[in-house]
C-alpha cells in the first residue's frame, strides 16, 4: 500500500494578501519559510498543508489552462473538525470573513457545512462519527 507522510494540496488565489487575510481570521497560520509574493503556506493540521500561489506563478506549474473557480469546481478540499460544534464555528468565521456560504448537510452520521473562499475554491468542514455509519455506507 502507497502512503505518504505528508499532503499538500495546490490552489491558485488572485490576491495572495487577500488570501492569507481570509484564512488568519479563520484562524490557520502560514509558514514564513515557504512564504514570498507568489505563495505562502498555510498550515492546515500536523502534516496538512494548502499552498496558496497566485495564478500566474501557480500556471508555471502546469500546461493545463486553470478553471475560473467561481464559475467551475476542480477539486473540493474536505477537512474533519472534531465536533458540529467547531465545524459551526469555523464555517461561521468564513462567512463573517467573506466566504460563500453552501446549505449545511446533515446525514446522521456525519455533519457537513461548506463554503467557497474568497477566490470561489470549496472548502468542506465535517464532523463525523464512525460509529453511527450505516452499514451500507461504510467504505
Amino acid at each position: 500500500m502507497t502512503t505518504h507522510a505528508q499532503m499538500f494540496v495546490n490552489l491558485p488565489v488572485q490576491n495572495l494578501d487577500r488570501s492569507v487575510a481570509f484564512f488568519t481570521a479563520l484562524g490557520y497560520s502560514f509558514n514564513p519559510q515557504f512564504t514570498d509574493e507568489n505563495a505562502t503556506c498555510m498550515l492546515l493540521g500536523e502534516n496538512l498543508f494548502a499552498m496558496l500561489l497566485v495564478r500566474p506563478f501557480f500556471q508555471t506549474f502546469t500546461q493545463k489552462e486553470l478553471i475560473d473557480p467561481q464559475r467551475q469546481v476542480q477539486t473540493l478540499v474536505a477537512l474533519p473538525l472534531g465536533s458540529r460544534a467547531e465545524v459551526d464555528a469555523l464555517a461561521d468565521k468564513a462567512v463573517a470573513a467573506g466566504a460563500k456560504a453552501h446549505e449545511p448537510k446533515d446525514y446522521g452520521f456525519m455533519y457537513q457545512r461548506a463554503y467557497d473562499d474568497l477566490d470561489g475554491n470549496t472548502w468542506e468542514i465535517f464532523h463525523m462519527d464512525p460509529n453511527a455509519v450505516p452499514g451500507d455506507a461504510q467504505a
